[in-house]
């Protein structure tokens, strides 16, 4: 009966150890943040931002894009391209222990969400009002789309901000967020009037390497992939087919009638592709 005692302690120790290792490895409560995880997200947000800048950047080289937008164009610009400033500087400060200044600019942050809110919308209603949708685009689907994929981006940063004190789940819902407004800069590195007719659901789903990546990562140093990330991929596939469906429905029809109402585009087909502009 000893020798059975004494192999039963020796293999309960050995059941203690493995769950201790289990346990060291997925070692990250709630409200703590490991150093390599805070690099992490501080590298994925800081390439995001250069993608997204990139794009642009190389519309303005080639001369595809310039400075004679309307005025609303440029104040989006500069909304959008400050809050993507905000959430970068948030990274770095959270990775290099500002943790205080982290949160001061999580309140501006909040502001600065709620101003593109309102300005993504106008500024595609804009543009489907002055014929200034992108050709590759069918006008009645970018005036629901853009709207649909940016409340996406709102819903992924409210449930961030919701849960900030959890150090897993707030900053991957932070990138989830940033994932669903890739679509511009990532739209303009790619052939779109070759993708047609699904170009708007490429360009934004191509950020879907984001959470992926972050999954793989995840199972190589957690064991498992957070759920945050598969949140994330939920509400990108969501938007995307939300935004289809009602484009091509009477619903759809009725929005982008009521969206052109009193401009040149009023009762034009806004299923039919604007024409490319002249090469």
């Amino acid at each position: 009966m000893a020798t059975h005692s004494h192999n039963e302690d020796i293999q309960n120790l050995q059941t203690a150890l493995r769950q201790d290792a289990r346990g060291t490895r997925m070692s990250t409560t709630p409200n703590q943040t490991p150093s390599k995880d805070l690099a992490f997200f501080r590298t994925t947000i800081t390439a995001m931002a250069i993608v997204e800048i990139a794009g642009f950047v190389i519309q303005l080289a080639m001369g595809r894009s310039s400075f004679g937008a309307p005025l609303i164009v440029h104040l989006h610009a500069v909304v959008f391209m400050g809050w993507v400033a905000i959430l970068v500087t948030q990274a770095w400060l959270a990775a290099g222990g500002g943790v205080r200044l982290h949160r001061a600019l999580g309140g501006l942050a909040v502001i600065w969400m709620l101003a593109m809110s309102v300005l993504g919308p106008l500024v595609t209603i804009a543009s489907a009002r002055t014929g200034r949708v992108p050709f590759f685009f069918q006008p009645q689907h970018f005036v629901i789309a853009n709207p649909v994929t940016l409340l996406g981006a709102v819903g992924l940063f409210v449930a961030a901000v919701v849960l900030r004190k959890n150090r897993e789940w707030h900053p991957r819902l932070q990138v989830g967020s940033f994932m669903m407004l890739m679509g511009p800069g990532v739209g303009r590195i790619i052939p779109m009037p070759f993708l047609k007719p699904y170009a708007f659901e490429i360009a934004t789903g191509l950020a879907v390497i984001v959470p992926l990546i972050g999954i793989v990562r995840d199972w190589r140093v957690r064991g498992r992939p957070h759920p945050a990330w598969f949140w994330a991929i939920g509400v990108l596939v969501a938007t995307l087919v939300v935004a289809r469906v009602v484009a091509l429905s009477p619903a759809g029809e009725a929005i982008f009638a009521a969206a052109t109402a009193g401009s040149p585009a009023a009762h034009t087909d806004g299923l039919v592709y604007p024409k490319p502009p002249p090469l």
